[in-house]
């Protein structure tokens, strides 16, 4: 399953003030950039009636598997486990956050991932 639209975030926009204004939490095999919102910069306007929402992206770079099937079981993996972790909660603030795989690591290990995810997730004050 994917994330609900309501938890995605979409955009160029959206992406630069994230690389430029997020705040970077590094782990082994991930990278975890958060920014408080900005609104104004998403492009449907409707979904943004929410108060104190998470929207999340998540990217996996070519450097990570030259096949799409590898790509996307792992990003539908992330998906589920944000999906069952963040969905319903109540956050502070409007929260944007982005998740990208480093390159030349093994990802054959789903749940060290998924630990790893929670551990930046904690880190970054989205999971209590």
């Amino acid at each position: 399953m994917v994330l609900p639209k309501s938890m995605r975030l979409k955009g160029y926009k959206c992406f630069n003030y994230l690389y430029q204004n997020g705040t970077k939490f590094n782990g082994d095999l991930m990278l975890l950039r958060v920014v408080t919102s900005k609104p104004k910069l998403l492009k449907s306007k409707s979904l943004e009636k929410k108060k104190n929402s998470l929207r999340f992206a998540i990217s996996i770079s070519h450097k990570i598997s030259k096949k799409a099937v590898i790509r996307n079981k792992l990003r539908r993996l992330f998906h589920d486990h944000l999906r069952e972790k963040l969905y319903g909660s109540d956050f502070r603030n409007n929260y944007w956050a982005l998740l990208s795989l480093k390159p030349n690591k093994s990802y054959e290990n789903s749940l060290k991932l998924l630990q790893e995810l929670d551990k930046l997730l904690l880190k970054a004050g989205l999971l209590s």
